[in-house]
């Protein structure tokens, strides 16, 4: 039985162990989340969801900013019970 060269990591895991050495995509975004992609660009068009940036045309999230997003959510959650 042969195992794959380079595993792909879980970018919930790689969120959760520190921050990857790279910028998401709306793919990351999407799987991280569980929602579907056109979900995540919904977000981008009413300004909800973590903050994105454009880098010429690609659409890409700042790992950091994401962290921030989620935890901004948990503290409003807490507030609202």
């Amino acid at each position: 039985m042969s195992t794959p060269s380079r595993m792909q990591a879980d970018p919930r895991a790689t969120l959760r162990a520190g921050l990857p050495d790279r910028y998401l995509t709306p793919d990351d975004i999407a799987e991280i989340f569980e929602v579907p992609l056109e979900t995540v660009y919904q977000w981008r068009k009413k300004r909800v969801g973590p903050p994105g940036f454009r880098i010429g045309r690609h659409l890409r999230y700042d790992p950091a900013d994401v962290r921030a997003y989620v935890s901004d959510l948990k503290k409003a959650d807490r507030h609202a019970a």
